[in-house]
């Protein structure tokens, strides 16, 4: 990357994830910008900037993960910030989109809350979003300003092709996950199998069936989050008591809330391979974890957008680095 070409670019990070943001800001040879993100004795949150951001192209990089209403008003309260600094362009950098599950109306009352939290966003004065696997694609359309939706999958088929592994079998937990275990079967030139099941209410699922041939197989599953690690560790049992070798499993987002580490650490998984684009606390941490970074991918998207280049072509270029 060439660092003359970032002197009027500026980034900013809020309290989510610090030390993601301090990889990108190094990747692209350029310093975190000066400011303080607080809180008042009564929780508002309080920001101060402490350079001059007039004209400049300002990201601000701030997952929306646990607590996601605190660190979403972060973002909101710095993009209002910056907008008042007359900053040039405001991108709001959130590798984990949090309410993207309420996408839709799936009952009489729910809100779309994806929807919502795209308003706010908007409203408050971002003029690009810069995200990575959102729960549904369709967010995309939510927003009335530019999104650069980033794959995570290509860092995750990379890494499992380098451990070059036999009899692989990319399985999806669930039907929804059916187009992203197939994209990364095509970069792996493997089967699919899919997990038919149910969920009776949130955060709760139940294996009905399992559609593809996985016994003797090593079995990759790919999910685009684990919250609760329900669906994983479902799946994970499942098809290693149907006869499956190994049982790998990966996904974009580690939430993992509630009893996510205990379902983990007691499931058939030998291999969990997470993005860090949520942080995890150390005490989190079990031995069959393996973290990636995406920091790469961010970078390189900040660096075309920045100057007008292509972002498409990252995904194809994340595989083959």
């Amino acid at each position: 990357m060439d660092h003359k070409a970032f002197s009027d670019i500026v980034l900013f990070t809020g309290n989510s994830h610090p030390e993601l943001a301090k990889e990108i800001a190094d990747l692209l040879g350029v310093e975190i910008g000066s400011s303080d993100v607080k809180r008042f004795s009564d929780g508002e949150v309080s920001v101060s900037i402490w350079q001059s951001v007039r004209g400049k192209d300002a990201y601000i990089i701030q997952s929306t993960c646990a607590p996601a209403n605190d660190n979403l008003m972060e973002l909101l309260v710095m993009t209002d910030a910056l907008k008042r600094a007359s900053v040039g362009r405001i991108n709001a950098v959130i590798p984990y989109y949090g309410y993207a599950r309420q996408d839709r109306k799936a009952k009489a009352r729910d809100p779309i809350s994806a929807k919502l939290v795209a308003d706010l966003l908007v409203t408050a004065g971002v003029d690009r979003v810069i995200t990575m696997d959102l729960h549904a694609a369709q967010i995309q359309g939510y927003f009335d300003i530019p999104v650069d939706h980033l794959i995570g999958m290509p860092i995750l088929a990379k890494y499992f092709r380098e451990k070059a592994l036999e009899d692989v079998v990319i399985v999806s937990p669930d039907h929804g996950s059916v187009v992203r275990a197939r994209s990364m079967a095509q970069l792996l030139n493997c089967p699919i199998a899919i997990i038919d099941k149910r969920r009776p209410e949130p955060n709760k699922s139940e294996v009905m069936n399992v559609i593809g041939e996985i016994k003797g197989k090593n079995c990759i599953i790919l999910d685009d989050m684990i919250d609760t690690a329900g669906t994983i560790t479902n799946a994970a049992n499942a098809i290693k008591e149907r006869g499956a070798k190994n049982v790998f499993a990966c996904a974009t987002h580690g939430v993992l809330s509630g009893p996510a580490i205990e379902r983990i650490d007691k499931s058939a998984i030998s291999e969990l391979v997470l993005l860090n684009t949520v942080p995890i606390p150390e005490e989190k941490k079990i031995a069959k974890m393996k973290f990636l970074s995406v920091a790469p991918v961010f970078a390189k998207a900040i660096d075309r957008i920045h100057n007008n280049g292509s972002v498409s072509t990252i995904i194809d270029e994340t595989f083959n680095m």
